[in-house]
C-alpha cells in the first residue's frame, strides 16, 4: 500500500482524500440503480444505445449513462459533495493518477473481464500510478494511437516507401519536398496539436518512466529530453511556412485535400479529416524517431476506461453492466463510430487508417503517451508552441524543468516519501 497520503492536488482532490463516508449508489425496491458517468461526448449517441438495450434486456438492473460536456469538472463537483456515480469512464491521463492516489476507485482486481484486457494497456494502466498501488482500478475498454498519417494513395502514385528509421523518415520528405510536395502540415495555432509529434517520437527517444524518474531525483528533462527537442525543430522545415497560421481544423482540411503527403497527428483525427473528403484513401504508421529499428513502438494509450467507485454498494451489479459494455458487437460498434482501438483481445475490424498499426497493437508493443504524465497546470502544449516559435532548445528545456518542480512538488514528495520508507 502506499505511504502518506498526497494532500494539496487542487481543491477537489484535497476534499476526496479527506472524504467522509460516501452516499454511494443505491438501489430501489424492485431493481438495482448503476449510473455511468463517462467523459467523452462525442460518444454520446453510442452510449444512449448501450443505455436503452442493457435496460431492455436487464429485470433486475436499471442502467443510467451520463456523457455530459466537461464531464471531468462535473465529477470533481460531484465527488465534492460525496456524490458518487457507480461507475466513471475516463482516460488514462492525470486524473486517473489523482484519482487512484485519492483512494475513491475500488480494486476490480476480481474483476473476470480483466483477463480478456491486452496486457500494454493493462502495463500503462500501471505505469499511471503515482507510487506503485496495489489492486488494479480501470478496466481499459478502447484506445487511440498516435503516429503519422499519409496518404496511401499519393504514396503508391510515386513509389515513397514507409520509413523506419529517423533517417529513412527525413530522406523521404526530402525526396517529397524535391516533387514539390508537402511532406507535412501542422496546425499549431491550436496549442494542443503541439504535443501530438512530441508525444509519438518521446516514447522511441525518452524513457517511458522519464517523469517518475525526474520525480525521484534520478535525472532532468534536460537530459531525458534533448535529443527529443532538437529532432521536433528538425521536422518544422517540413511543413507550411507559418505552421502557427494554421489550427487543428485547416491542417485536416488540407491534408484531406490532397495539400500534404502525412500529417503528424493521433487516429482521432480521421473522422474530421474523413469529414472533409470521405474518399481519401488514409493509412498510419509509427513514428520513426530513433535510428535503431529495434526501439520502434507504438504511441498509444487508454482513451476510455471504466473505474467502479470505491463506495459503489453493487459492485457485482456494476461487474454485469461492464459485461455488457465489454460484450464484441457493442465493442464493434463504438470501434465503428469513434474509429477507436480496442483494449480487448479479440478478433474486431479495426479502421483500414490503423492498419499499419495493426502488428503493434496485436503484440502488445505500445508506449503511452508522456503528456498523460503532465499536470495540466503545466500546459506543457503552451511550452512546446513558444519552443517551436522560438526554437531555443536549452531555455526551453531549463524552462520545463523548472515548470515541473513548480507545478509537483506535491508529487514529488510523495514519491520520495515513498522511495524512502520502500
Amino acid at each position: 500500500m502506499k505511504g502518506k497520503r498526497l494532500k494539496c492536488l487542487g481543491t477537489a482532490l484535497c476534499c476526496l482524500a479527506a472524504a467522509l463516508p460516501l452516499q454511494g449508489c443505491g438501489a430501489s425496491s424492485d431493481k438495482v440503480e448503476i449510473e455511468i458517468v463517462q467523459y467523452k461526448p462525442e460518444a454520446a449517441n453510442y452510449f444512449k444505445t448501450v443505455e436503452d438495450e442493457f435496460n431492455a434486456s436487464h429485470d433486475d438492473i436499471h442502467l443510467t449513462i451520463s456523457s455530459p460536456n466537461d464531464a471531468m469538472t462535473i465529477l470533481k463537483t460531484r465527488f465534492i459533495r460525496e456524490d458518487y456515480p457507480d461507475i466513471i469512464g475516463i482516460g488514462g491521463d492525470i486524473n486517473y493518477s489523482y484519482f487512484v492516489d485519492a483512494e475513491i476507485l475500488a480494486d476490480v482486481s476480481d474483476y473476470g473481464g480483466l483477463s480478456d484486457i491486452n496486457q500494454g494497456y493493462r502495463d500503462i494502466a500501471e505505469s499511471l500510478e503515482l507510487v506503485p498501488t496495489e489492486g488494479t482500478y480501470i478496466v481499459p475498454y478502447v484506445a487511440n494511437a498516435a503516429g503519422i498519417l499519409y496518404n496511401r494513395d499519393m504514396f503508391a502514385e510515386h513509389g515513397w516507401q514507409i520509413p523506419e528509421t529517423w533517417d529513412e523518415l527525413t530522406q523521404l520528405c526530402d525526396s517529397i519536398q524535391a516533387e514539390g510536395i508537402l511532406p507535412f502540415y501542422f496546425g499549431f495555432k491550436d496549442t494542443w496539436t503541439c504535443l501530438a509529434p512530441w508525444n509519438a517520437m518521446a516514447v522511441e527517444l525518452s524513457p517511458s518512466d522519464a517523469t517518475k524518474q525526474v520525480n525521484r531525483g534520478e535525472t532532468t528533462f534536460k537530459d531525458e529530453y534533448r535529443e527529443l527537442a532538437e529532432k521536433y525543430l528538425q521536422l518544422l522545415p517540413y511543413g507550411p511556412d507559418d505552421p502557427f497560421a494554421y489550427g487543428y481544423n485547416d491542417a485536416c482540411t488540407a491534408f484531406a485535400r490532397g495539400e500534404a503527403a502525412m500529417y503528424p497527428i493521433g487516429s482521432y483525427a480521421t473522422p474530421q479529416i474523413l469529414s472533409v473528403n470521405p474518399d481519401l484513401n488514409i493509412d498510419s504508421f509509427v513514428m520513426p524517431a530513433s535510428d535503431a529499428k529495434e526501439d520502434r513502438t507504438l504511441n498509444s494509450g487508454i482513451d476510455l476506461g471504466f473505474c467502479v467507485m470505491a463506495e459503489c454498494r453493487n459492485k457485482e451489479a456494476a461487474y454485469e453492466v461492464l459485461d455488457f459494455l465489454f460484450e464484441y458487437e457493442n465493442m464493434q460498434k463504438y470501434i465503428d463510430d469513434q474509429n477507436a482501438v480496442p483494449c480487448k483481445n479479440g478478433d474486431f475490424e479495426l479502421a483500414s487508417m490503423l492498419d499499419g498499426m495493426n502488428e503493434f497493437i496485436e503484440s502488445g508493443n505500445m508506449t503511452d503517451y508522456q503528456d498523460h504524465y503532465y499536470p495540466s497546470e503545466m500546459s506543457v502544449d503552451a511550452l512546446l508552441q513558444t519552443f517551436l516559435l522560438e526554437k531555443d532548445v536549452d531555455a526551453f528545456l531549463t524552462n520545463f524543468d523548472t515548470n515541473w518542480l513548480r507545478y509537483n512538488r506535491d508529487i514529488i514528495r510523495l514519491v520520495q516519501e515513498y522511495e524512502k520508507s520502500h
